[in-house]
């Protein structure tokens, strides 16, 4: 008789932990590179939820094991996995309403200040209406400074010192660059430093982080102190219908942790990336480059205006409410 209710409590058990794992929460999350500034807010999201979830709800992060850096939306859109990071420059064609974020000289002078604005544009209906094109759902941006200029060879000691130049330069930025007489060049992270070294590219943009993740300052011979022709953004987005599928509590989770990893990733920029980053620059012996004023107001005057009628008319054409857009991220920088 004992062994008969031990057999069946032995059942029960084993039943029960079956259920237990059928109802844990895996996602994958595809990003590229490797563990840096740029994806500690997705690294604390991922460690939040768990601890919020008493591990049943997890994140597998995967730096470039599930899809390059250039396929993240489309995979996110078929559901080869959960939540991806991705730069809306990179296929600006797949997600025109956020690329506004992208245009040069636009002002933003903080990571904070880059969070707000991006979040703000996020919930505007045509941005989630863009998106949900890929079954995608923005969950958060990664904030980055303005970006600046490493290069080789002679120094442009003044801004026509770009004139002829080849730099790795994307969206707006790609048009600052261009005003200058550079030749901007569009290509991923990952292969910028092979292009630099093979002469491919003389000089690249990035913001501080990346010049170190991706080994930029490692022939460089200058850095621009304060061109700030701009950033790009690099939201964070999950699938739509996995997001759907989540619980009641799986989705507070994660939804009520994006406030936390934003600000932990924020105060590990400031506090740690940037840090680092002078005393790198003088143990490479990097020649720091710095443009007067009224050389950068003209041009900014050049490039900013005309880059952003050009946007608004591109995208209006496209069925966007584009003047509607720039106008609110104009006005969230403005703070009116």
């Amino acid at each position: 008789m004992k062994a008969k209710y031990l057999g069946v409590a032995v059942s029960a058990l084993i039943a029960t932990s079956f259920v237990g794992e059928a109802m844990a929460t895996e996602w994958n999350v595809s990003l590229w590179g490797k563990r840096r500034a740029f994806t500690e807010h997705v690294e604390k999201i991922a460690e939040l939820v768990k601890e919020k979830t008493n591990g049943e709800f997890t994140l597998n992060l995967s730096y470039g094991g599930l899809a390059k850096n250039k396929e993240n939306l489309d995979g996110i859109s078929i559901g080869a996995f959960e939540m991806a990071q991705f730069c809306a420059g990179y296929h600006a064609d797949k997600n025109p309403s956020i690329t506004v974020l992208e245009l040069p000289f636009l002002g933003v002078d903080s990571l904070e200040q880059e969070v707000e604005v991006s979040m703000k544009l996020y919930q505007h209906p045509a941005v989630v209406a863009d998106l949900a094109r890929w079954n995608a759902t923005l969950l958060m941006p990664s904030p980055m400074p303005q970006y600046n200029v490493v290069g080789t060879g002679d120094a442009p000691k003044t801004l026509a010192g770009f004139d002829g130049m080849t730099v790795r330069a994307t969206g707006g930025i790609g048009a600052a660059m261009a005003a200058l007489g550079a030749v901007p060049t569009s290509m991923t992270a990952s292969e910028v430093r092979q292009s630099m070294d093979s002469g491919v590219i003389k000089a690249a943009s990035f913001a501080p982080h990346a010049h170190m993740s991706f080994g930029t300052v490692e022939n460089a011979a200058w850095w621009t102190t304060n061109l700030n022709p701009g950033t790009v953004n690099c939201p964070v987005v999950v699938n739509t219908d996995a997001l759907d599928a989540l619980s009641d509590a799986e989705r507070e989770a994660l939804l009520g942790s994006v406030d936390e990893a934003l600000a932990y990733y924020v105060a590990n920029y400031n506090e740690k990336t940037m840090a680092k980053w002078g005393p790198l620059l003088d143990q490479k012996g990097i020649e720091r480059i710095t443009y007067d004023a009224d050389s950068l107001a003209d041009l900014k005057a050049k490039v900013a205006g005309p880059a952003a009628q050009k946007w608004i008319e591109e995208n209006a054409a496209r069925g966007l409410p584009a003047q509607e857009l720039y106008d609110l991220v104009v006005s969230s920088i403005s703070g009116s």
